[in-house]
């Protein structure tokens, strides 16, 4: 299928996504797709199995250099692809890798150059397996935390950022050394691992693309949004005004009016036992509602019973 447009979407078939670019084979392994969907959309097949289609789209479209900035994407989803990348590249494709080198080159003299290049690679996955475990248990355990509506002072995902790269630089500089300096004819195993090293120097390429330019751009709007979001309730908290501060700022005149409103008093009973106009009475009793923010006969006889204004005995049990 020659694509004419400059993005995947939920209507194009899964099988012409696959003809433009098989690497997303692996894409969608990672996020759960099964094989077997025939002719069916991309939309119809995420729906089948489970799969947010956004997140899928905008990785594929990444992945394919198309535009993926229209795709809304799913943090939790996009975590749960990374975290199964991170289990493909360090339980299968790098312990792959070092099968093929260890059968392929001669590590019987501690001297032998095959040796320590075999060496460069154990130490290379250590640094993989090290940097992919602190995602698994620490960056998503922070994001999954915001996702909670969590913030936190002590951390920033552009911490994280700052210091995150691809891991493949390492793997091409040990494909050039196994290329232009180690002598060895007639070696299938080797050619196939070295195949394999430049596929997984691909790969890791596009999973970094994905975490710089999916992952951790959305991380950082959420923690905005948390961020604002917290700023806001505390904002909230330090101007509510306690129950106690309220009845210390009402006046007696206030507390007489609100005592009588609780025992059942109309606006002209109140105004004739205390000899106040009717205007003034009503007055009296906008500006307690406003200052109480209670605005019901019940409400405000409940406040003035909990804050002992009046004892419940002298309450009309008909209002």
């Amino acid at each position: 299928m020659a694509l004419d447009r400059n993005s995947y979407t939920a209507d194009d078939k899964l099988t012409d996504l696959i003809e433009n670019n098989q690497m997303l084979l692996v894409v969608m392994n990672r996020f759960g797709i099964s094989f077997g969907f025939g002719e069916k959309t991309v939309g119809e097949v995420c729906r089948k199995d489970g799969v947010d289609c956004q997140s899928f789209l905008a990785v594929c479209n990444l992945v394919s250099g198309l535009d993926y900035t229209g795709c809304k994407i799913s943090l939790p989803s996009l975590m749960a692809y990374l975290r199964s990348a991170h289990a493909y590249f360090l339980e299968f494709l790098l312990p792959s890798i070092r099968r093929k080198l260890i059968e392929s080159i001669n590590c019987s003299d501690v001297n032998d150059i095959a040796f320590l290049l075999l060496k460069f690679f154990d130490d290379y996955v250590q640094e993989v397996h090290n940097h992919m475990t602190h995602e698994n248990d620490v960056i998503f355990s922070y994001v999954t935390k915001l996702l909670d509506g969590e913030s936190s002072d002590s951390f920033r995902i552009t911490d994280y950022s700052l210091e995150h790269g691809s891991m493949a630089e390492k793997l091409t500089e040990l494909k050039e050394i196994f290329i232009c300096h180690y002598h060895e004819r007639e070696n299938p195993i080797l050619t196939s691992a070295l195949m394999d090293i430049i596929y997984c120097g691909k790969e890791l390429t596009n999973h970094c693309k994905i975490e710089n330019m999916l992952f951790i751009p959305n991380v950082e709007k959420l923690e905005k949004s948390v961020r604002n979001s917290s700023r806001e309730k505390e904002t909230e908290k330090n101007t509510e005004i306690p129950a106690e501060s309220l009845i210390e700022s009402m006046t007696a005149r206030e507390k007489e009016i609100l005592s009588c409103v609780a025992k059942g008093m109309a606006n002209k009973e109140i105004a004739d036992h205390l000899c106040l106009s009717i205007h003034t009475v009503t007055t009296y009793r906008r500006n307690i509602s406003a200052k109480l923010q209670i605005h019901s006969t019940a409400g405000l006889t409940i406040f003035a019973i909990l804050h002992q204004i009046i004892d419940i005995r002298e309450v009309n049990p008909h209002i």
